[in-house]
């Protein structure tokens, strides 16, 4: 299955035999972003600033999910969006201007009525080091009020029927 998006730097496909360069995914049949990092994403440390990973993060999660169906007209029509409501990142090891890396991601949980959890790996294929893995929980909300809201149908059956097993817990 291909999977085609409006982000540039997509690497369509999923398994590892359609990933370039990396095959040690934490889970399988990962949704992929490649990122080169730019001196723009450095920090007086000379690595990549905390900030551009979380920036990363999004922008792979609006890949993935409007990959799969739940896109922003969809969000606009329901009146209902997922939000962020906690996210934790285990920073392995920095990231600098130049590197060419790969950033996954995977839904790995929904409790069918108004959280679901995702989880990420960034990868740098030229030497296999994982440098960060995360997870993030998401509510539904109205984009209205912005307050806690039950999943619309058309979102119970994209986040559940993407949901991969084996990944981490969905954080409280």
């Amino acid at each position: 299955m291909t999977r085609d998006t409006h982000t540039p730097d997509h690497i369509p496909g999923h398994g590892a035999d359609k990933t370039p360069d990396y095959r040690d995914w934490d889970l399988p049949d990962p949704f992929i972003l490649a990122i080169e990092v730019t001196e723009a994403d450095t920090d007086r440390l000379g690595h990549a600033n905390n900030v551009v990973y979380v920036r990363w993060l999004e922008d792979i999660s609006w890949a993935h999910i409007e990959s799969l169906g739940m896109t922003w007209e969809l969000h606009e029509a329901t009146g209902k969006a997922m939000a962020i409501t906690r996210t934790e990142i285990d920073y392995l090891a920095a990231a600098n201007a130049g590197d060419r890396l790969l950033l996954a991601t995977w839904l790995t949980g929904f409790d069918g009525r108004l959280r679901s959890s995702r989880q990420f790996q960034l990868v740098r294929p030229a030497d296999g080091r994982t440098l960060v893995r995360a997870v993030s929980t998401h509510a539904c909300v109205s984009l209205r009020s912005q307050r806690p809201t039950r999943v619309p149908p058309q979102y119970a059956d994209i986040l559940a029927g993407a949901s991969v097993s084996g990944g981490k817990p969905m954080l409280d």
